[in-house]
């Protein structure tokens, strides 16, 4: 079993008919589902899980805006490609490395996926480029009550939707967007920003998620508690924090170039410069570079790649796609050399991945 190759060279649900947001590069919601009688995913014998998986599928064929979904048995695709896959945020770590029974659906625009036998019976999942809680809220809602038509959710009406984690007893809903930050780096603001956010009840995590290291000054922004507050609550929260973060990294912006200009150039140019040249890049650097060319682009030094092209390249420069996009397995001295040369063509075309 192989991905389409309409896959390989873009991440679709990267691509936005506007301008993505210089700050926010995606937002991103989840639910938990576990079906009514199953033991969960952990608990369950094969022949749960087999029977999970039936229903699951056949509810998702049923389904308007997830019927024409492409659907992948995780244990019959090789480890490039669910490396690949979870790359792309399309599936979890953990889904990437189980066995049996587990499946993903994945819509063809990649905009929404649903992952079968994670830790919950089902992870409903839609990614759009950009802020658009509220958007993501409204397909994932849809799919959600089309898939409930036709299964039947483990609920408690005193918790709400019963979830193998007890953080997501309640909604089931995980909302995250992922922030570009880097004037409130460099102005050494960031931790300020950050505790406050901690303190009203978000968490903040780095590129790829839990337990990854911040890089590439991108964070991601997400709900801790899901029982006792409703979706839109959920939204609400996020949303009004995050249109502070975001006036407080325009703010930080501005006074960079007030303060700081040649130092801001310079880096700029330095990160253009190594992109433009480098015969070897590691993913570290590679990230760090894309990140200032960023931050040039949303102060206004540098006029080109776009934004959403900059987003794409950030996803095309990870070990799998490199790998998938060349065909072949590569050895780490040979990625980074194949990552510099495909960001040499990239920086050289101006907006092309």
């Amino acid at each position: 079993m192989k991905l389409p190759k309409e896959y390989i060279t873009t991440c679709g649900w990267l691509q936005s008919e506007t301008s993505a947001n210089d700050v926010v590069i995606s937002s991103r919601i989840r639910l938990a589902r576990n079906i009514d009688g199953i033991p969960f995913s952990q608990w369950a014998s094969s022949g749960d899980l087999k029977r999970i998986a039936e229903q699951s599928i056949e509810a998702i064929q049923h389904s308007q805006s997830l019927g024409n979904s492409d659907i992948f048995s995780i244990e019959e695709l090789d480890s490039m490609d669910r490396h690949f896959l979870a790359e792309q945020y399309i599936i979890s770590q953990e889904l990437a490395k189980s066995g049996i029974e587990r499946y993903v659906a994945i819509r063809p625009d990649q905009s929404a996926s649903v992952m079968i036998n994670e830790e919950d019976h089902l992870r409903i999942q839609v990614l759009i480029a950009g802020s658009k809680l509220q958007q993501a809220w409204e397909l994932i809602n849809a799919a959600d009550d089309e898939l409930e038509n036709h299964l039947t959710f483990a609920f408690s009406n005193r918790l709400g939707y019963l979830t193998a984690c007890p953080t997501n007893v309640g909604t089931g809903i995980r909302c995250s967007v992922m922030a570009h930050l880097p004037a409130l780096v460099l102005s050494r603001r960031i931790e300020k920003v950050l505790t406050a956010v901690t303190q009203i009840g978000l968490t903040v995590r780095g590129f790829s998620g839990e337990g990854s290291e911040i890089a590439g000054n991108l964070f991601q922004i997400s709900n801790q508690w899901t029982l006792g507050i409703s979706e839109n609550e959920t939204i609400q929260k996020i949303n009004k924090i995050l249109d502070n973060v975001i006036e407080q990294e325009k703010k930080a912006q501005e006074q960079l170039m007030e303060n700081k200009r040649i130092s801001v150039e310079d880096r700029v140019w330095r990160a253009y410069s190594a992109l433009r040249y480098a015969r070897v890049m590691s993913s570290n650097e590679a990230i760090e570079f894309l990140s200032s060319i960023r931050l040039g682009r949303s102060v206004g030094i540098l006029e080109k790649p776009s934004f959403e092209s900059l987003n794409q390249m950030m996803i095309q420069i990870r070990p799998a796609h490199l790998q998938k996009r060349i065909g072949k397995s590569l050895e780490p001295v040979e990625r980074d050399e194949y990552r510099a040369e495909l960001l040499r063509d990239w920086i050289a075309n101006g907006n092309s991945v």
